[in-house]
């Protein structure tokens, strides 16, 4: 891994913890005024969620609004208004409510400076210039996802990819996950300076969590030409005959009643297993590109050179 690529990572994963810190200040922030805006309302207040869902969101645009307003010429001044004579609004009406304003939008902007200053740092890495640049859907934040946690020096196959993100398959065929099935022993030293082994997955969850939450989505929403393999895979499910398709409501009444809900297929497992799909044939792709570029050998697909077809190919 070259010295880029290594503050590359650091960078990248500085960014996506602030990240988390924002959205965790976000929900505080959220649980704050929605519960005032219910009040005004004569409304009962919602539980906590766990993200800024849709309706948090809006919130945070209209706390964002009211902000604006309240701190016009902060940009000049670099301080917020003086406690002194403070007057807010119907939403901020305390200083207090401002500061805690203050403290998440200003999280936001740093955040997005950060993930500004990647873009800088990725133009010196040559997979970036000649190919990630180029792929609809992925910006500069993902393409330093997978720079900084993929390498195609240790992956000798594109499935070394796939294993590395838990897309591969486990050994009872089925999508690898946190399973028990799944899990293997490995050793560790704890605080005694003691080895003992504990049951772990093989893969990296956050790089996991990126590129079926984020990336996948991202694919879709852009219209990025990899979203036909998401598309063709999805057809080839729901009119393959030997595969069960259910709704959810029936796949949850069939799971209370203790039946086998391994061969049933819901919408949303159809979705998954597709966008899982498309994203493994994005790394392959990846993987090739990345290893011709680095000088690298590459080979045929496993379908490809035991098989003798492509993937989406007739047999």
């Amino acid at each position: 891994m070259s010295d880029t690529i290594k503050i590359l990572n650091a960078m990248t994963r500085g960014v996506y913890d602030l990240q988390k810190l924002r959205i965790q200040m976000g929900l505080r922030l959220v649980a704050n005024f929605r519960a005032k805006l219910k009040e005004q309302a004569g409304e009962e207040p919602p539980e906590d969620d766990e993200e800024l869902s849709a309706e948090a969101q809006s919130v945070l645009d209209r706390l964002k609004e009211s902000y604006k307003r309240l701190t016009d010429g902060i940009a000049r001044n670099r301080a917020l208004p003086a406690r002194h004579g403070f007057v807010g609004d119907e939403l901020i009406s305390t200083y207090a409510e401002l500061t805690l304003a203050d403290e998440y939008f200003t999280l936001e902007r740093e955040e997005s400076r950060q993930f500004r200053l990647l873009t800088g740092t990725l133009e010196e890495i040559p997979i970036y210039q000649r190919y990630l640049c180029n792929v609809r859907g992925v910006g500069p934040a993902m393409a330093a996802v997978l720079i900084s946690r993929f390498d195609p020096h240790k992956a000798r196959h594109p499935s070394s990819f796939w294993k590395y993100a838990g897309l591969d398959v486990g050994p009872d065929g089925r999508g690898r996950s946190r399973r028990d099935e799944h899990l293997v022993d490995r050793e560790y030293v704890d605080r005694n300076g003691e080895i003992k082994t504990r049951r772990s997955v093989t893969f990296d969850p956050w790089l996991k969590s990126k590129l079926l939450g984020v990336l996948g989505g991202s694919f879709l929403r852009s219209k990025s030409p990899w979203a036909q393999s998401y598309l063709n895979y999805k057809h080839r499910i729901e009119t393959d005959p030997a595969r069960q398709k259910v709704s959810s409501e029936e796949w949850k009444k069939r799971y209370r009643a203790k039946e086998d809900v391994t061969n049933l297929w819901t919408p949303k497992r159809i979705h998954n297993a597709a966008l899982r799909y498309m994203v493994k044939m994005f790394l392959a792709d990846l993987w090739k590109e990345w290893r011709t570029l680095e000088g690298l050998p590459t080979g045929p697909t496993y379908y490809e050179a035991r098989r003798g077809y492509g993937h989406g190919e007739a047999a």
